[in-house]
């Protein structure tokens, strides 16, 4: 891929917004046949309280696709994120209805963001909390392996595995409750909900990142998020390269480690144990032909399983 590459440069386009939408099936059909005609790939998910897609495709088409999604009214404040795309990031195409375009299965009541959602900060502010010393705590709303190749500095992980965990986190953030708290994720969709549920459920001071942590990333590279940002394609993770301040160079950090061996990585494997398929860090010298296994009774009891 990369030869062509060069020749067609690629784009992913990452954008979402909470919005009653009266006939999802009738918008994913629209939509489905656009992506279509300009070739994109990616996924789109859409449901009665709005849309959530990420999409690649060459520069041209991913232009086209953005300027029609902004011309329906429901879209037209919609905020699409650009990133460098590779040309392979998704395999296909699939633009779906849900009941959620974030899988979280609270109920309406504690997380409805068109009714209540904690108020946003941008990206320019958050960056003047650093500066001036504010105080607050940065809650990463997203799963404990995104955490694990990079993150805000001095930000908490509340270790969950998937959205619909929060509510069982509620007791390792309880001594938060009347503390100044952030909600950040990948590009602010998770953190309109997870943010309304605290504030539904006693905290008291919530905001959260508006554009997430790409939005921030791309005005500030390399300055208080350490690593690289996880993302749910081929690519894995991506950063914006090196910083600058005072006119000096602020070389990225890897903060990632190798599950097995603890050496700094950034490189994912699923485990090769299918009962198991935990998601994790491995550094190419752990990495073992077309499976590597978390544990050594992973590989064991894999290799006992019949082929």
């Amino acid at each position: 891929m990369e030869s062509s590459r060069t020749t067609a440069p690629y784009k992913i386009l990452l954008f979402y917004k909470y919005v009653d939408i009266a006939d999802p099936d009738t918008l994913a059909d629209s939509l489905r046949t656009l992506a279509k005609e300009l070739n994109l790939t990616g996924r789109i998910l859409i449901a009665t309280e709005g849309i959530n897609g990420t999409v690649e495709g060459d520069v041209e088409s991913t232009k086209i696709f953005a300027q029609r999604l902004l011309e329906n009214p429901l879209f037209s404040d919609v905020c699409v994120k650009l990133s460098e795309g590779t040309g392979d990031a998704f395999p296909k195409l699939s633009v779906k209805v849900r009941n959620e375009i974030v899988g979280t299965r609270y109920p309406q009541e504690d997380a409805y963001p068109q009714m209540r959602t904690a108020p946003r900060i941008t990206a320019e502010e958050l960056r003047d909390w650093f500066e001036r010393g504010e105080e607050f705590e940065i809650v990463d709303m997203r799963n404990d392996y995104e955490f694990a190749s990079g993150h805000f500095k001095g930000s908490i992980d509340p270790g969950m595995q998937a959205s619909r965990d929060l509510p069982e986190k509620l007791p390792l953030l309880e001594p938060l409750k009347k503390k100044k708290v952030l909600t950040v994720c990948t590009g602010g969709i998770r953190c309109e909900k997870m943010s309304a549920y605290l504030l539904n459920n006693g905290f008291e001071d919530v905001y959260q990142l508006e554009d997430g942590i790409h939005g921030y990333m791309q005005k500030y590279p390399g300055k208080d998020f350490v690593g690289a940002l996880y993302t749910f394609d081929k690519r894995k993770t991506m950063h914006f390269g090196d910083g600058e301040e005072n006119g000096q160079k602020i070389e990225r950090e890897i903060v990632g480690t190798c599950y097995l061996c603890g050496d700094k990585t950034e490189e994912y494997v699923n485990c090769g144990n299918d009962y198991c398929h935990r998601h994790f860090l491995a550094c190419l010298n752990c990495q073992t032909g077309e499976r590597t296994f978390c544990s050594e009774l992973c590989m064991e009891t894999s290799s006992a399983l019949p082929q």
